[in-house]
Parts: structure tokens; C-alpha cells; sequence
């Protein structure tokens, strides 16, 4: 078995499972909350949670200083595959202020919970 961390979208150790991420539920996440979005930039114009910041997954290693270190983040992806590795990802590098969102903007939308588009469409999760 391994000893060192993953790099950003490979597999995980086999002692890491997914049940040990951090994560959190549609419901459980503030309106407030600091929501980073790691979905590729069509993704993101398309459709994305209001007041989101965005570092797609393929950036966030050159970006990694944007994300706060000093408050919960919840880590979004469409629908929570790619988030779980990043928050694996960070977790794995001492963030231990970062969750994963379950079932990503497809469970956000299917709770009822907003979705904003920048370019004034109407806006859609794809």
C-alpha cells in the first residue's frame, strides 16, 4: 500500500473509501457558505449556485491559494465525483476545512435551491 497522496484526479489510495470524505448534503448547506464550483468553464456558464467561486478541477493546483483556509468550503461539481476528488485532493494537503457536496448542482437544483447564469440565459446544469 501507498503512503503518499493522490494527485488531483487519480484514484484514491486503497485505504481512503469514499464514505471517509467529508461531505454534506443539499440541505445542510448554508446560504452564506463558501461554495467552490469545480466544473469546466461551459459547465459553469451554463448554470452555477449564486455568490459560487470558481477554480475548475483541471486549475486548482495552480489556484489553490484562493481557497480559504480560515472557513468551511463546500466543494460542488455536477454531481459530486469530481468534487470528492478535490476535496480528497485538499484534505490529503492539511485542509481540513473542506467538504463534499453530495450529488452536486444536480441534487442543488433538484432541492429547489437556486442557480444563476451570468450572461442573463436562463440557466441550466449540463
Amino acid at each position: 500500500m501507498g503512503t503518499h497522496a493522490p494527485g488531483l484526479g487519480q484514484r484514491p489510495l486503497d485505504w481512503l473509501t469514499v464514505s471517509s470524505i467529508p461531505s454534506v448534503t443539499v440541505i445542510d448547506v448554508a446560504d452564506d457558505a463558501y461554495i467552490l464550483d469545480v466544473r469546466e468553464q461551459d459547465e459553469w456558464d451554463a448554470g452555477h449556485t449564486p455568490g459560487a467561486h470558481h477554480i475548475p478541477m483541471s486549475s486548482l493546483i495552480a489556484r489553490m491559494e484562493e481557497v480559504p483556509a480560515d472557513r468551511t468550503v463546500v466543494v460542488l461539481c455536477r454531481s459530486g465525483h469530481r468534487s470528492a476528488q478535490v476535496t480528497n485532493y485538499l484534505a490529503t494537503r492539511g485542509r481540513d476545512n473542506v467538504v463534499n457536496l453530495d450529488g452536486g448542482i444536480v441534487d442543488w437544483v433538484t432541492a429547489g435551491r437556486p442557480i444563476v447564469a451570468d450572461d442573463g440565459r436562463v440557466p441550466a446544469v449540463v
